[in-house]
Formats: C-alpha cells, sequence, structure tokens
C-alpha cells in the first residue's frame, strides 16, 4: 500500500489536572488528553467535570491544541446508558477532537450521543498487529494507539499495513507496565481493583521472593493443612514425601516485574518518516505540571530539530530534570531485546532528595540533597512500604537545611527511608502558569445541561445449551482428542497444536492467542486457514480484531467466538460482535455476580464463562529477569504465584485456580448457555491452594 509520510506528529500532553494542562499549553503542546471523573483509566487522577473542561477547551482551541478526552475503561452491565449520557454531554458542551476508548460498547454509543469527532482506540483495546488496523478501520475508529512493547521495525510494519482513512499514536515517554496492555488483571484478581478500569494498585511494583526458606515454610504448611486431614498412618507417609521439582536454592527477592519508564529521547526522530503515524505520546496523567512542561519541552525540541546536536543535548537535560523514574528503551531497539526491569533497585518516580532522620525525641527530620521550594511535593518510601505517602513542603528548606515532617502514626518510617522530590513548582513554571490561569478566568463556561434521550440497546436472545470446552495447554500425547456431546475438547492454536489429523481438527475448538506481535501473525494465519479448508469450523478468538483470520462472509456452519480475553462486560459491546459475526461470547471473567448474572438478559448473544482452571493474572512480552519460571514465588503477604513462557509471552498465574463450578446452575438460570475449563498443568512444586479461586464473584469490581 503506498501512503504518504505523515506531516509532523503532534506532541500528545498528559493532564490529570487543570495546572498540568496549562503546563501543556504553556510548554507548547499540540493536543491534551485528560480523563473525566467516570469512564476514565486512570481514576486515581484528580480528572475534570464538564463545566471546568469546556473551558479549558475553549481556551486551547484558541491556541489550536486538540483535546482529547480518555472514556477508555471497561463498560459493566448497568454503565451503557449512563456512558451514553456523558458522552452526548461532551459532544454538546465540551466538543473535544477526540476520545480515547477500549470498550467496543463506545464505537457504538459514541455515534448514537452524536459525537463527530475522532474515536481513538486505546492500548488497553490490545491491537498488536497489522490485521487489527483492518478492523479496527472497519468498526469506525479513527486512530489507534499502539502497544508500547513494539520495536522500530513492527512500528513501520504497522504503519505500512495501516488502512488510509486511520491514524497511528504511539507513546514515546513515560510509565511502562510490565504486563501487556488489556491483558493484565492482576490488581483485579487480588481484590477487585482493575487496571481495566482505572484502579489498577500496581501489584506489579512490590517486592517478591522465590525460593529457600519461604517456599520451604508454604510446604510445611501445606503437610500440616493435610495431616489435620487424613489418618495419622496418612499423614506419617505425607511427612516423609519430598515435594517434587521443589528447589533448595537460596531465596532471591525483588521488584521483578516493576518497569523503567519508557524514555526514547533521540531516538524518536526515527519515527518522523513511518506512514499514518501522527502522534508522539507522553505518558502521566498522574504526573504535576512540572514534569508536563519539562517533558513537553524536550520532546518538541527534538521533534522540531532531528539532526541538530546542541537541541539534543538541551532535551536531554531538559527530560533530565523531569522527576521521572529511571529510564529505558524497552523493546524499541530490536537488536537490544532488553527488560526494562531492575529487580535490584528502585523504580519509583522522582529525585532523590534525601534521606529519613529519625531524632530520639521521636521526630522525624529531611536534611535535603537539594534547596526545597514552597509547593514543592515530596513522596516518602517506595510505593509497597507502609509509610508510603506524599506531602507538600510549605516553606523554602536550603539544601541541608531541616525540614521537620509531620505524619500520622501509622505511616512512621524508619531512619534511611528515601524521600523523593516528585513535583517541583519553581517561580517561572508558577509564573507561568499564573499568566494562563488568568486567561482561563476571562473565558465563560458552557453549563451542563441533562440529557433526555436514551440509547439504543440491543433485545437479548435466548440461547440454547452447547457443550462445555475442555481448553488444554499443549496438545496430549498418546491418545487421540475427542470431543463428545457434553465437552468439546480445546486447544490452543500453534504450530505444534496444529500437527493434528484432519479428521480430529474439525473436533476441535481452537483458541487463537490473547496477544498476537506482527511477526507472529502471517504464521497464525497460515494455520488457522488450513484448519479452515479442513473442515474446522469451531475458533474462538481472543481479541476482536481477530476477526479477520476468517472470511468475510461465514457459512452457517461456522462457529467463531469471541473469547474471555476480549474482556466483553455489556450488551452493546456484545451487538458490535454480533454485527461482525460472532455466534456467541465468553464474558469477561472479572465481572462480581451481580453483573454477571445480569449480563445475559442484555446479550443479542449466546453466551459464555470461564468456569474453572488456571486464569492467568497477567501476560508479558518483556521477558523476566530474576525470578525463574516453573517454581512458586511469593508476594510481601505470602500469596503464591508461579510464571511460565510460551511463545514470545510470559504467562503469570496465581497459586490457586479459578473455580466457579459451584456457581454453574446460577449462571445458567441466569441465561448462560456454554462454559470453559482452562487446563493448565501447575508446577510440580506448587504448594496445595489454601483460598478460593472466585475472582471477582463475592466482590466488586471497582
Amino acid at each position: 500500500m503506498k501512503t504518504a509520510s505523515p506531516k509532523r506528529p503532534e506532541i500528545l500532553a498528559p493532564a490529570g489536572d487543570s495546572d498540568c494542562f496549562l503546563a501543556a499549553l504553556g510548554a507548547g503542546a499540540d493536543a491534551i488528553y485528560l480523563g473525566l471523573k467516570h469512564f476514565s483509566a486512570r481514576m486515581q487522577a484528580e480528572n475534570f467535570g464538564l463545566t471546568e473542561l469546556s473551558r479549558l477547551t475553549d481556551l486551547a482551541h484558541a491556541e489550536n491544541t486538540r483535546v482529547y478526552v480518555a472514556m477508555n475503561t471497561l463498560v459493566k452491565p448497568g454503565e451503557s446508558a449512563a456512558a451514553y449520557r456523558l458522552m452526548a454531554r461532551l459532544a454538546r458542551q465540551v466538543q473535544p477532537d477526540g476520545l480515547i476508548i477500549q470498550d467496543l460498547a463506545l464505537l457504538d454509543l459514541a455515534r448514537q450521543a452524536g459525537y463527530e469527532g475522532g474515536l481513538f482506540l486505546s492500548t488497553l483495546a490490545n491491537l498488536t498487529h497489522p490485521a487489527a488496523l483492518v478492523q479496527a478501520r472497519e468498526l469506525g475508529a479513527s486512530r489507534v494507539i499502539l502497544p508500547r512493547e513494539l520495536s522500530i521495525d513492527e512500528i513501520r510494519q504497522m504503519g505500512e499495513a495501516c488502512p488510509d482513512g486511520l491514524e497511528l499514536e504511539c507513546f514515546v515517554h513515560g510509565a511502562l507496565c510490565y504486563c501487556v496492555s488489556g491483558r493484565c488483571y492482576w490488581s483485579s484478581y487480588m481484590g477487585g481493583k482493575s487496571g481495566l478500569r482505572g484502579r489498577c494498585v500496581q501489584p506489579c511494583r512490590r517486592v517478591y521472593r522465590q525460593g529457600g526458606p519461604a517456599v520451604q515454610a508454604l510446604w510445611q504448611q501445606a503437610e500440616e493443612d493435610r495431616k489435620n486431614r487424613r489418618s495419622d498412618k496418612t499423614a506419617q507417609e505425607s511427612r516423609s514425601r519430598q515435594p517434587r521439582g521443589l528447589t533448595r536454592s537460596k531465596e532471591h527477592s525483588g521488584r521483578f516485574f516493576s518497569c523503567l519508564d519508557l524514555s526514547l529521547d533521540v531516538l524518536a526522530k526515527t519515527l518522523l518518516d513511518i506512514p499514518h503515524l501522527v502522534s508522539w505520546k507522553l505518558e502521566g496523567r498522574k504526573k504535576g505540571p512540572h514534569y508536563v512542561y519539562h517533558v513537553v519541552t524536550a520532546y518538541r525540541t527534538l521533534r522540531d530539530n532531528p539532526g541538530d546536536a546542541s537541541a539534543r543535548k538541551y532535551a536531554e537535560e531538559v527530560l533530565e530534570m523531569a522527576l521521572g523514574r529511571p529510564g529505558s528503551k524497552a523493546r524499541f531497539l530490536p537488536q537490544k531485546d532488553r527488560v526494562p526491569t531492575s529487580p535490584d533497585g528502585q523504580t519509583s518516580s522522582g529525585l532523590l532528595a534525601g534521606k529519613i532522620r529519625v531524632e530520639p525525641d521521636g521526630r522525624i527530620l529531611l536534611k535535603p540533597y537539594l534547596e526545597l521550594l514552597p509547593q514543592d511535593y515530596l513522596r516518602i518510601g517506595l510505593e509497597d512500604e507502609r509509610w508510603h505517602t506524599t506531602l507538600p513542603v510549605t516553606r523554602r528548606v536550603p539544601k541541608a537545611g531541616s525540614l521537620l515532617l509531620r505524619l500520622p502514626r501509622h505511616k512512621s518510617p524508619r531512619a534511611g527511608t528515601p524521600v523523593f522530590l516528585i513535583d517541583r513548582r519553581q517561580p517561572e513554571l508558577m509564573q507561568l502558569l499564573r499568566a494562563w490561569q488568568a486567561r482561563l478566568n476571562a473565558l465563560p463556561a458552557r453549563q451542563s445541561r441533562p440529557v433526555e434521550s436514551v440509547p439504543d440497546l440491543p433485545r437479548p436472545v435466548k440461547a440454547r445449551p452447547r457443550p462445555d470446552m475442555l481448553l488444554r495447554a499443549t496438545l496430549p500425547q498418546g491418545r487421540e482428542t475427542r470431543g463428545s456431546r457434553k465437552q468439546l475438547t480445546a486447544l490452543w492454536l500453534g504450530p505444534r497444536s496444529a500437527e493434528i489429523s484432519r479428521t480430529v481438527a474439525p473436533r476441535i475448538a481452537w483458541w487463537l492467542p490473547p496477544v498476537i506481535w506482527p511477526q507472529e501473525e502471517d504464521g497464525l494465519r497460515r494455520l488457522a486457514s488450513r484448519l479452515w479448508r479442513e473442515g474446522a469450523r469451531h475458533f474462538v478468538c481472543n481479541a476482536p480484531w481477530q476477526r479477520d483470520f476468517f472470511p468475510h462472509d461465514l457459512p452457517d456452519d461456522a462457529d467463531l467466538l469471541a473469547g474471555p480475553f476480549c474482556n466483553v462486560a455489556n450488551g452493546p459491546a456484545l451487538r458490535v460482535l454480533a454485527g461482525m459475526g460472532f455466534a456467541g461470547a465468553f464474558v469477561s471473567p472479572e465481572l462480581p455476580r451481580e453483573d454477571l448474572l445480569a449480563l445475559p438478559g442484555q446479550s443479542p448473544l449466546p453466551l459464555g464463562l470461564v468456569l474453572s482452571g488456571f486464569w492467568p493474572v497477567g501476560l508479558s512480552r518483556f521477558g523476566l529477569l530474576g525470578v525463574k519460571p516453573n517454581e512458586p514465588f511469593l508476594s510481601p503477604k505470602g500469596e503464591v504465584f508461579w510464571i511460565r513462557q510460551y511463545g514470545a509471552n510470559v504467562w503469570i498465574y496465581p497459586g490457586w485456580p479459578l473455580d466457579l463450578n459451584e456457581k454453574r446452575q446460577e449462571l445458567q438460570n441466569a441465561g448462560y448457555s456454554f462454559f470453559v475449563h482452562m487446563q493448565e498443568n501447575p508446577p510440580a512444586s506448587l504448594p496445595e491452594a489454601r483460598r478460593q479461586g472466585l475472582f471477582n464473584w463475592d466482590g466488586a469490581l471497582l
């Protein structure tokens, strides 16, 4: 496909509050993205109300700066109408230039609401391979935000495959997640605070332990539990049994999954000639105006002066003052496949400003390594420490002076705890913000009005029961794989599993991977096409965009299902899938009981659910540094996990499987017609599960 090189890409700045928005304008950003009080994937940011946002947008438009609103969260069954009303008010009152979304429902609801601006598919929507771009354009998207795991060669491949009428955006700076966007359930699995809904508590930032007495102690406790459930004779035999595969290695610990920041800096110039790539995105909606001003200034300088050595040096100096985490190129350079973690170091944001001193009288003091200014912001300790907190500086403190920290008793840090400067309010920046604030204050605000209309929601269908699926991790050895009227064997599609005989292939449900990277697309497409020619008709797509692997016009015997990794959670999204030709869909296993039971009453498609088995808490392309695969490791609270590599991706599993078998009848009564049991063989050294695997069934999805 012949395409023209893009015009100069925009510098897209983050804004978590009004000061950050004004700092972005002052630094010369071409576009600003932000979230609202609801439906934002950064709910910990302060975010914006519509009246405030209408004035900020008018100010930005007066400067020829575009405004994009992030509504990039999973929409639950009861939230479709609220999302529709919010988008209708946005369209009428704010008129932003783009909406950033992850849920298919919003592609439908936004146009119903009268929104005529751009619809941008978030990294959380998981468009990771070239064919996904074609599907996105057919569904009405105007931009795709590329994943942060791609190399420069893969970004170029995506650009060259991008259809006309679709734009691409990629991150050049900011925080990295260890897990692939849209494929992380870690925070949700541990207590309902979902990354897909902007509530992630960042379990990847914690210290984990593996090997040595930590795992041995778990086995001893497990053996004691078994002893209490067995006869004395059986218990005596179990005490003498050494768990097979248990490593006797020395215990090691670290922040195995805590990533450094992405910082392409001067390498960003290699993106300038990629077709359809129109936006350089800066992550940081939870950062302050100091960070926003500096990263915008740096990348605007790098973009506008790609061959100027002095400009490069200036930009690098500015980035050093931005108060971010230590930087990494991640996987951007294909010849340097680096893991962007530092298990033995600290990956917290900010500039080290000093360390805590605890006086004999109990006072907590900081003697800073640099001058502190009024309204500077400090962070005490690291994210997973019990005394972690943030607080403002109320007066000027000279270098090596004394700052008394007044902290609650339960937040009292120990001596030597690091203190980081995470936001700086130097006089020049404050003066700039005041000038922009004065301009903002002079603008009228458009008052919000209620929305009287209601969205057109899909009508439910009554679905007939169909066979369960038993999903095997690999092809069973030594016997032919057979299905039955009650159970259909399922296999992950791959070179090994696809070697199955032609007579058996049509009786298998073939599951496509949850993530497909650019270099994997052609091989998987060939496998799917060959199986299709041999009569296979049962396929499960684990991203909606994998629909492109199959004929545009499906025959009557096609059985194409949307898999659980599609994160489907509402009726309008299911209607989009039905329009794509899917015959049914697995519902996101994240949903709690109330939402799971409500969804069949809103669905135009037959629904299924993951009923049991090891559901991953996350998938990553970044590889491993420090933690060993196929061996248990522990969280700070003693929770057990294990990790395994499949192809290009690392799969992280909890030490206890999902088990909703006792809820099956209740789910069937609600309208679910099929289920899947995921068969994954855990490590032999994994201790016996000591907790129920109900995911969010008895809790809430925040």
